[in-house]
């Protein structure tokens, strides 16, 4: 059996918890992604243990622990490091696993002693190592110590080789557990490392498997590669390529290969995910998905006319899909839509002649508020961020910074006044409205707060409680035959 030695610094807290198994005559391993880390020279964010103490024992072991997994063999250790601060670790029984049901879940665990036979039935090699905390003094030093290591698959090679590889049979790791297909692809991405041949070919073959998975799994799977990936567009790749892309997002997938002649240097796919790439965390989501209906609107020759705003109900309908938060998806899907404004800027480099045109065109305070409440006050810098990360992704760009920092500064100006932005910032509301033009609620309650934000976008001077009570009184007057059809 391969086995190598590595000198590292255990946290106490994890020592602790190794004691206290190791003390009740029971084995102790560190496993999992934190070894993985570890080896590859980088600090995990936690640390998993595994242990032949069987359920009952391991309660009386950690009282205070967390034991929602106990019948899965996995209890949640919660001890204090030497400052107090409390740390969760997570313990696993060694076991082993059958009769999986619904792409990932095993009907049948039985708990086994040996350590080998625990990390036979883990999916990548490198996750199938085991760091034996038995092999040095657990005296919470704080100091570098030699620890053995079990490698039964020759992880730590792989990893040299940056490669991941599935352990045993491929096919057998994917088809116990679908997400797995997932998952490789994820930590490929994470890590940059190909994917072993055989490998691959299983995560193809095993497709059948992952759809069986719960949508919601296969989306936080998803998310964790695009957030953990330090250039996501390397898994979602892998995602088209073995086919999972076009199972779960198959507009992304259309994407690829629809040329954008005019003003851009890759295709519609390859600029989505190279946005994503230059994108922040928080507007990741809009970056992929902010030319999604391109392939829809494509004229053939470069143009893509209402694109943007096509995109909306595209983003809306994959999100749904993806069972994403309400909130989530009207904010990706309001970057989407307002992606391509444009604001008319001066340069230094622009003639006299120039400048007195872009003048002409400036925006007025109207203009502003108007894109201010279209786009909402939240939302103002994750779009200026989602069109700076779109023009950095394309070398053909004509974008320049000038026309944020001058808009930004427009924005400023009126921000200052303190306009009304939202219906919610109206002197008045829909108990106003019932109140004192003594009407039902309904539809047409909400049709006149939005006719009276109109009129506050305009002129914010109208904005007080008695001028608009007026304004909705000569509303309703006005609009009486289509009032009594809204009742």
């Amino acid at each position: 059996m391969n086995k190598f030695e590595i000198e590292y610094v255990i946290p106490d807290y994890v020592e602790k918890v190794a004691r206290m198994l190791l003390k009740e005559g029971h084995q102790a391993y560190l496993v999992g992604g934190a070894l993985r880390d570890i080896v590859m020279g980088v600090a995990p964010d936690d640390y998993d243990l595994a242990t032949d103490a069987k359920p009952e024992e391991m309660l009386k072991i950690f009282p205070k622990s967390v034991s929602v997994g106990v019948k899965f063999g996995m209890v949640i250790a919660q001890v204090p490091d030497r400052k107090g601060e409390i740390f969760d670790v997570e313990v696993m029984i060694f076991r082993s696993e059958e009769g999986y049901v619904s792409g990932r879940w095993p009907s049948k665990v039985t708990y086994v002693d040996s350590i080998l036979e625990d990390l036979s039935r883990r999916d990548l090699t490198f996750n199938a190592m085991a760091l034996d905390l038995s092999t040095n003094s657990l005296d919470s030093s704080g100091k570098p110590k030699k620890w053995e290591i079990i490698d039964p698959y020759n992880g730590a090679r792989d990893i040299l080789k940056r490669v991941v590889r599935a352990v045993g049979n491929p096919l057998e790791r994917f088809q116990e557990d679908g997400l797995r297909t997932m998952r490789a692809c994820r930590i490929a991405s994470e890590l940059q490392f190909n994917i072993e041949e055989e490998t691959f070919s299983a995560i193809v073959e095993a497709i059948p498997v992952l759809k069986l998975v719960s949508i919601e799994r296969v989306r936080d799977e998803f998310l964790k590669l695009l957030y953990r990936s330090p250039k996501p567009s390397y898994g979602i790749e892998l995602l088209r390529k073995s086919g999972i892309l076009e199972i779960y997002i198959p507009e992304l997938a259309e994407c690829y290969g629809v040329e954008q002649k005019k003003y851009h240097a890759h295709d519609v796919y390859w600029h989505s995910l190279k946005t994503c790439d230059l994108a922040p965390d928080r507007i990741k989501l809009a970056a992929l998905f902010h030319d999604i209906a391109k392939p829809v609107k494509s004229t053939g020759d470069g143009h893509f006319y209402g694109h943007d705003v096509h995109g909306d109900k595209m983003v809306r309908d994959i999100l749904k899909r993806l069972r994403f938060s309400r909130d989530e998806i009207e904010r990706v899907a309001s970057l989407v839509k307002n992606h391509m404004f444009f604001y008319p800027y001066e340069s230094e480099d622009m003639s006299d002649e120039e400048k007195e045109k872009i003048r002409e065109q400036e925006w007025s305070d109207s203009a502003v508020r108007r894109f201010i409440a279209r786009v909402g006050e939240e939302n103002l810098e994750d779009l200026f961020s989602l069109r700076i990360a779109d023009a950095a992704s394309n070398p053909k760009t004509a974008f320049r910074r000038d026309e944020i920092e001058q808009l930004q500064r427009r924005i400023s100006e009126v921000q200052e006044k303190d306009n009304a932005f939202k219906i919610s910032d109206l002197d008045i509301n829909g108990d106003d409205i019932i109140g004192g033009l003594g009407i039902s609620s309904g539809p047409i309650v909400g049709k006149i707060l939005e006719y009276l934000f109109n009129i506050v976008l305009d002129d914010p001077l109208q904005n007080r409680k008695e001028i608009l009570l007026d304004l909705a009184k000569d509303y309703v007057e006005k609009n009486s035959i289509q009032n009594v059809l809204s009742r």
